[in-house]
Formats: structure tokens, sequence, C-alpha cells
């Protein structure tokens, strides 16, 4: 009976994983799907799912460059690398603040804040051994940022929509105020190819982040711990360059592109997949009520800036 029922779980993810690979499949939709079957707890392939989210997201953002121009994307990260860097600094602070008012352990602040900061998942992922933190920690950390990072990518383009937003400037807002960069880019597909072309961009750029943030982390807590390198964003930029430099190939880089769009909603599916009800259950009120009110300011900041003409490109 069991293996009759297990045998029915894998074949309803398998059909599930199939219809968020097609063209007409959203983000939100892939995301919804995922999330429903992780919070049911039918998930047959929890572990490899999870790693296949992992070098999915990455196979998906190489493959996106190769649609994007690289004059544009060039420009569009310089004139935003100071926001980031301000928008990061200003996230860290306050989180790390918020998170001693709230009484949250240091390290789960802290990894909170850098999930918010810069690039959700792969922010914590990446500081987590430069502060020794224990897999209890871990795991709040990765589901307060991944419920917020959820809601990001349902509400924002809603938000968007409603305050008359051009695409440009939502792209900017997404990427400074979303966790994640799959849940950026799938709110960017569902906006407009501008909005995803200004939203992957700057994304990246602010996960570019993580390395001074790791650096500096590890010398002031004295860490030796391993430091993990973002070298997908090195190939986004080649596959860029590759885009504007090989104008012969444009037949073949489209089809990479698309596959990276759709790689991204496949991501989205996945990464929802992977949620339990165990773990949302394990982050406590205090870790989500911080979680909440450091991504409502920076949210609300970041939007006030870009609506104010304080922040553009």
């Amino acid at each position: 009976m069991k293996m009759r029922q297990d045998l029915r779980w894998k074949a309803l993810y398998s059909l599930a994983a199939l219809a968020c690979c097609a063209p007409w499949c959203s983000p939100p939709l892939a995301l919804a799907a995922g999330l429903a079957i992780g919070l049911l707890g039918i998930n047959p392939w929890p572990k490899p799912s999870a790693s296949l989210s992992k070098l999915s997201l990455k196979a998906s953002i190489i493959g996106l460059g190769f649609g994007m121009a690289y004059g544009t994307v060039l420009q569009t990260g310089r004139t935003t690398l100071v926001y980031t860097g301000l928008g990061i600094a200003l996230a860290m602070t306050m989180g790390v603040l918020v998170g001693r008012c709230l009484s949250v352990p240091f390290n789960s602040a802290f990894l909170i804040s850098a999930g918010t900061a810069i690039c959700g998942g792969s922010a914590i992922a990446a500081v987590c051994p430069i502060i020794d933190a224990r897999e209890d920690e871990i795991a709040v950390s990765f589901s307060t940022v991944f419920v917020l990072n959820s809601i990001g990518l349902l509400v924002f383009p809603l938000i968007g929509t409603a305050f008359g937003l051009s695409q440009t400037q939502f792209g900017l807002w997404a990427a400074l105020a979303i966790h994640d960069t799959s849940s950026v880019v799938g709110a960017g597909m569902r906006y407009g190819p501008v909005a995803l072309m200004v939203g992957a961009t700057v994304k990246l750029v602010r996960s570019l982040w993580i390395i001074p943030l790791v650096v500096a982390s590890a010398i002031v807590l004295r860490s030796r711990g391993r430091i993990a390198w973002p070298w997908f964003i090195l190939f986004f930029a080649i596959a860029t360059w590759v885009n504007a430099a090989v104008p012969q190939g444009r037949a073949v880089w489209s089809v990479l592109a698309q596959g990276g769009k759709l790689g991204f909603t496949f991501t989205l599916f996945l990464i929802g997949s992977g949620l339990r009800r165990s773990a949302i259950a394990a982050i406590g009120w205090r870790p989500l009520v911080m979680g909440v009110v450091l991504w409502v300011v920076v949210a609300t900041v970041s939007f006030t800036c870009i609506r104010s003409g304080w922040i553009s490109l």
C-alpha cells in the first residue's frame, strides 16, 4: 500500500515538474504548485530537489545572460553598485539592531540580515560557515527568508502595477528589496522584459557583495571558514559578452536565453517543493517578526527613493 502511494506521489511530482517547464506556466504558478506539494508533505525527493534547485538556478542565470545586451548590463551594473552597497549596509546594521531588540540570537539575526540584504539563501549559505552557525540556526534563517521571498514574488508585481511603476523602476525595486535571485527574476518576468533585464542585472550586482561581506565577517570574527565564491555571476557576464561579440550565433543565444527563463520557472517549483510545515513551525515568532520588520523597512525605503527619483538608472 505504501509503495503504491509513493509511486502516486512520484508520478504527481514528475507531472507537476514537467508542467512547470511548459512555456505557459508562469513563475508564481510554479512557485504555488511547489509550495502546495511541499506543505502537503508529498515531495518524494526532498534532498535531490534541493540540490537540483541550486544547480538549476545558476544554470538559468547563465542562460538568461545570452539574451541580454552586454553594454546595457555593464552600464546598469556600474550605476547601481553604490545603491546596492548602501542598501546592504543599511539592512545589515538595522537587522542586527532589530534582532538584538527582539532577543534573537546573534547568529540567526546575522544570517537573516545577510539573506535580506544580499541574496537570500545564497548569502546565508556563504556566511554560515564563517560564523560557525548551528543547523537549527541555519534552518530558521532559511525558512524565514524563504517565506518572505515567496510573498515578494507574488505581491511585488501587484504593488508595482497599483502605483504605476515603470518597468525600469520595478526591476530596480525588485532587485533591491526581494531576497532571492529566483524571485527577482520571476517577478521581473511577470512585469515585463525591461523589468527582467534590470532586475536580474542589479540583483547579480547585489549578489557580488557576498564576497566583501564574507571577507569582512571572517576578519572581524577571526574565522577560518571556507568562502563560497559566486562564480556563476562571472559566467553570466561572459554570456552577455558572447551575445554581443558573436552576433552570428543569435539563434543559438536566443534558445539558451529562453531556456534560462523556463529554467527559472522550474527552479521556483523546486524551491517551493522544498518547504515543509515543520520548517515553518520551527521558525518561532521572534526571527519571523525580525525578518518581516527588516524586509518592510528595506522595501519601503527603496520604494520611496525610487518613486522620488533619488535612485534611478
